[in-house]
Order: C-alpha cells, then sequence, then structure tokens
C-alpha cells in the first residue's frame, strides 16, 4: 500500500503541488489571433470570460456587426445611450485626435469604407470625390452629448474605431486577469500586447517581437524588446493593402484624415509603447499619416501623450532603411 501511494504521489507531484503555473488560451477574435498567457499557483482556465469581452466590444464597436451599436450610430440612430466602453474609446480619440493635431480620426470611416478597407464596397475615386467625403470626416464635427448618446452635424458621418478598439481590448482583457488576482501575465491580440510582472516561470522578463515591415512574404522579427507593466501597438503599410484588379495599383490602408488619400510615405511602421494599450494603438496610427519631423516634434511635448516611447522604420532619401528610436525605447531592446 505504501509502494502504491509512493509511486501515486510521484506521478501526480508537479500536477499536485502549489507553484506557478503556465496558462494559455488562444484563438480568433476581431479578425485576427490572439494569445493571452498568465502565471498562477494552479490550472486556471477562464476561456468563457475571454469570449465575453471579445463579446460586448464587438457589439459596443464592430462595424462588421449590422446590430452593433457604432453600426446603428452609423445608420442615423441619434437615440442610442452608449456604453461605458464607447464613452472611453470616444474620449481618448478625441485627446489623440486633439494632441495629433488631427492625424488620428476614427471619423475616416467613410473613406476607409470608400478605398476599400471597412465592411462596404469600395468606390471610384478621384480628386473630386475624394474632396466631396471629407465634409463627413472631422473629429470636431461629433460630440459626446451629458445623456451619453452621440451627436453628428452631418448624418453620413461614419465612425471606425478599428485603430483604437484592439488596444483597448487588450486593456480591457487585462483588466479580467486583475480582477482575479493575476499578477503576471502577456496579452497578445494581432500583434498588439500589454504585460504584467514577469514571466515566473522562466524568472525572466517578458519578451516580444517587432516585425520587419520589409519582410512581405514571411515573417521576419526587425527587433525584439524587454516589456513590462505596459503595452505596445504597432502599425505598419507592409501586410494589409489593396491592389486595384484592372491597375495594379497599391493602395495602403493608412489614410490621412487632411487630404483623404491613403497614405503612401517614407514611413514604413511604427511601433509605440504606452501606459495602456489602447493610447499605443491610437498613437501608432497618428504616427503612420504623420511625417517623421512631425512626429519628432510631437515627441519633444510628450508630457502630454503620457511620455510613449516610439521606434520608426522609415526610408531616408536615398531609398535607405533607417530606423528612428526614443531613448527609452532603445533601452528596452534586446537585439
Amino acid at each position: 500500500m505504501r509502494k502504491v501511494l509512493g509511486i501515486l504521489c510521484l506521478i501526480s507531484f508537479f500536477g499536485c503541488k502549489n507553484g506557478p503555473v503556465k496558462n494559455q488560451n488562444v484563438g480568433n477574435a476581431l479578425g485576427t489571433t490572439y494569445s493571452i498567457l498568465y502565471i498562477t499557483d494552479g490550472q486556471v482556465d477562464l476561456q468563457k470570460e475571454i469570449d465575453s469581452v471579445f463579446q460586448v466590444v464587438n457589439q459596443s464597436m464592430s462595424t462588421y456587426i449590422p446590430d452593433s451599436d457604432i453600426s446603428k450610430i452609423n445608420k442615423g440612430d441619434s437615440t442610442l445611450v452608449v456604453d461605458h466602453m464607447f464613452q472611453e474609446v470616444f474620449e481618448l480619440s478625441k485627446r489623440i485626435h486633439d494632441v495629433s493635431n488631427g492625424y488620428f480620426d476614427p471619423t475616416v470611416g467613410v473613406l476607409v469604407n470608400a478605398w476599400g478597407f471597412g465592411p462596404e464596397k469600395a468606390m471610384e475615386l478621384d480628386s473630386t470625390r475624394v474632396d466631396s467625403l471629407l465634409q463627413y470626416v472631422g473629429f470636431n464635427k461629433v460630440g459626446l452629448t451629458d445623456s451619453n448618446t452621440i451627436r453628428k452635424e452631418r448624418k453620413e458621418i461614419y465612425f471606425d474605431f478599428n485603430a483604437v478598439a484592439k488596444g483597448y481590448t487588450i486593456d480591457r482583457l487585462g483588466a479580467l486577469l486583475e480582477s482575479k488576482g493575476i499578477e503576471n501575465y502577456l496579452v497578445e491580440l494581432g500583434g498588439e500586447v500589454l504585460t504584467q510582472g514577469t514571466n515566473m516561470i522562466s524568472k525572466k522578463e517578458w519578451t516580444v517581437g517587432i516585425d520587419d515591415p520589409q519582410a512581405e512574404n514571411e515573417r521576419k522579427l526587425k527587433r525584439i524588446i524587454r516589456l513590462k507593466d505596459r503595452a505596445m501597438a504597432s502599425s505598419g503599410n507592409y501586410r494589409k493593402f489593396r491592389v486595384d484588379s484592372e491597375t495594379g495599383e497599391k493602395y495602403v490602408h493608412t489614410i490621412n484624415p487632411k487630404t483623404g488619400f491613403t497614405k503612401n510615405s517614407k514611413v514604413l511602421a511604427t511601433s509605440v509603447i504606452a501606459n495602456t494599450c489602447a493610447e499605443a494603438d491610437a498613437l501608432a496610427t497618428a504616427f503612420m499619416a504623420m511625417d517623421l519631423d512631425d512626429t519628432k516634434k510631437l515627441l519633444l511635448i510628450s508630457n502630454i501623450l503620457g511620455g510613449p516611447e516610439v521606434y520608426v522604420v522609415y526610408l531616408d532619401s536615398e531609398g535607405k532603411t533607417k530606423e528612428y528610436m526614443t531613448p527609452g525605447f532603445e533601452n528596452l531592446v534586446v537585439n
């Protein structure tokens, strides 16, 4: 009997003892993939709670769901009372819009659709048509009322929070984990990341990779950085683009809200580290729409933005690939 008990204890030792256990949930959501790693004292599965976060965010802000709140507002519903998530994303969008001098603008949705990057059919566009659509773009033309409904100057204004909602969802997932008392985790959704604590299994800091924007046919990492208690989001034109079937012309997904045209610039990719993933997501999008010199000028007053760290891959005047990093970002680089 003692021998049997001894064997059972040996077999179950690692599964029964208390200690750091790595839990992982992976899947598809928001049109991309996700991976959530979290360290606990025993095996835990939060899949139902994770699915619930994706569901409520989608119902609030997905333009691909016909009866979502944002879809109803885009169709002209001015009586819908938006939930606290929509309110938070709206208010953050307003702040980033203002500090970026309008380069981040979620009312660019009508142009996102027109260029073929949204849920609606692409249009035939020329300068005249683009100018006519610009009258429906501008975050100064919308507002959140005291009763938490959305005011639009023109009913045709179309919200698209895709450049911030993914980061916001990651923040909500982090809040979920922390509500369960989990202090060490890494949440990744479509390449955007939020970390807390350390990897207690390896007893090392979390490390994350940044894709090389010039490796179009395969995934190759440009940089690896250490990340603790902060979020990182990246944006680039290297994968998300549309090619006209008749002309073969390439249209990248970054749209300049000031001109209405897709942005073909020397900036290939941006990565932003911030306190929240929603902020990092929005800023990475804004910096893709801006010229590098304008980004550098904006970072001189980075206290307004909360002190983000920034990494930019760009082409110089001779077409050579160059990198720009803020000092804080450079300190986090592993290789």
